[in-house]
């Protein structure tokens, strides 16, 4: 390992505004590695650190909300009210004001009624879906159903082309903020606009960026967008999903979902659905409490940050890691496909190699974690709340060893 890059990675470390926040974590910092070290973890971008608040809260939930309450932790507990005040807590992290987010489902479910409702939104005459071509694939299966279901056709378009393919027939465009595999951010105010100037809707999937950088939904009129919570926002795996309904919209959200949820009189067991108002439209059956709750206690570990500075250190964590990566693997072995244009990157470093999957493994096994995609793409997640730069430097370290 460079001396020099090390006397960096730790004055870096020293001037971090986010330093203490990696407390409000569940680290593993034991020393009993191969390596002599602590786990280095850069799979943020698939499954978020457990923040330390949520295991009592949990505990709370089951044994005296659940387990001593039972029925009245409804009211008593706020259970019924939970997905619009927890949806309140992500509003800020996504650039939303209250009452515009919703938690429950998953990130699939959520993108089905955000589709088929943008479909019956659009202007008469509209058939066509936009779906952004290099998408997550659960994205590109839900568009063809909801495609199916209103009577339209997909067509796929290569997200940076999607404001120059929006057109007189298009319906909705379907995108993603961030590219899962090569952590490229896309243009979130220019493709909108463009959209709206072409008279349709846009969906965002905000998975990979929400919880990593601004996001400001509010601010470039994003009419629809939904996002996961396990990955930046550490709500744990299989953590509820979120829908984000613009406001002027919400009276005009006709879910293809409509549930007891969702009904102006959930309790009074009505045969034909009249749906409630604000962006309640957006929920569908009974909100799943334990896996709710302990997303509202991960949000704390929010408190009091500024996502400004959250982006800040993402552009420098990365940039470091490509430094290190640079300087210390062999030349010729690795290739980044992550832009290195700020305007372009997320908070994620993908980088292809012969044999990835091995490769993968064997720094797992050294105690630094990343995932693999297939055929060729290692991927390593910064998540500024709790990656330091030291971690960057070792993986890079590690990384070159193992190719070596």
């Amino acid at each position: 390992m460079s001396d020099a890059l090390l006397r960096r990675a730790e004055e870096l470390d020293g001037d971090d505004r986010l330093a203490k926040i990696r407390d409000r974590f569940a680290l593993d910092t034991s020393p009993d590695r191969p390596a002599g070290a602590a786990e280095v973890y850069l799979d943020g971008n698939s499954l978020g650190a457990l923040p330390h608040g949520v295991a009592a809260r949990l505990q709370d939930v089951v044994e005296r909300e659940w387990g001593r309450l039972r029925i009245r932790s409804w009211d008593e507990s706020g259970w019924w009210t939970a997905p619009e005040r927890v949806g309140d807590r992500i509003a800020p992290l996504i650039g939303a004001a209250p009452g515009q987010v919703v938690v429950g489902d998953s990130t699939s479910v959520n993108v089905f009624k955000a589709l088929v409702a943008a479909v019956r939104m659009a202007p008469d005459g509209r058939d066509e879906v936009l779906v952004d071509a290099a998408t997550f694939p659960t994205d590109g299966y839900i568009a063809e159903s909801a495609a199916r279901m209103t009577g339209c056709t997909v067509r796929p378009v290569a997200a940076v082309d999607m404001a120059a393919e929006v057109g007189p027939r298009t319906a909705v465009a379907l995108v993603n903020h961030v590219d899962y595999r090569t952590g490229r951010l896309h243009d979130l105010p220019g493709t909108t606009a463009a959209a709206h100037a072409a008279g349709a809707l846009v969906v965002w999937d905000l998975c990979h960026s929400a919880g990593a950088l601004p996001v400001r939904l509010d601010e470039h009129g994003v009419d629809l967008a939904v996002g996961c919570t396990y990955k930046y926002l550490n709500g744990g795996p299989g953590s509820p999903a979120y829908l984000y309904i613009r406001r002027d919209l919400q009276p005009r959200f006709d879910s293809p979902l409509p549930g007891w949820n969702s009904h102006t009189d959930p309790f009074g067991m009505r045969p034909h659905y009249a749906p409630a108002d604000g962006v309640l439209r957006g929920r569908v059956g009974t909100p799943e409490i334990l896996s709710m709750l302990a997303l509202d206690a991960a949000l704390e570990a929010w408190d009091g940050v500024a996502i400004e500075d959250v982006r800040h250190k993402s552009l420098a964590l990365t940039d470091f890691f490509l430094e290190c990566v640079a300087e210390l693997v062999p030349d010729g072995l690795v290739e980044s496909i992550t832009p290195a244009e700020h305007a372009l990157r997320g908070s994620q470093v993908s980088l292809r190699c012969r044999g990835a999957g091995e490769v993968m493994a064997a720094l797992i096994e050294r105690g630094v974690v990343g995932d693999f995609r297939r055929p060729d793409v290692l991927r390593f997640g910064f998540t500024p709340l709790y990656t330091r730069y030291v971690d960057a430097l070792r993986a890079a370290d590690t990384l070159a060893d193992v190719l070596r």
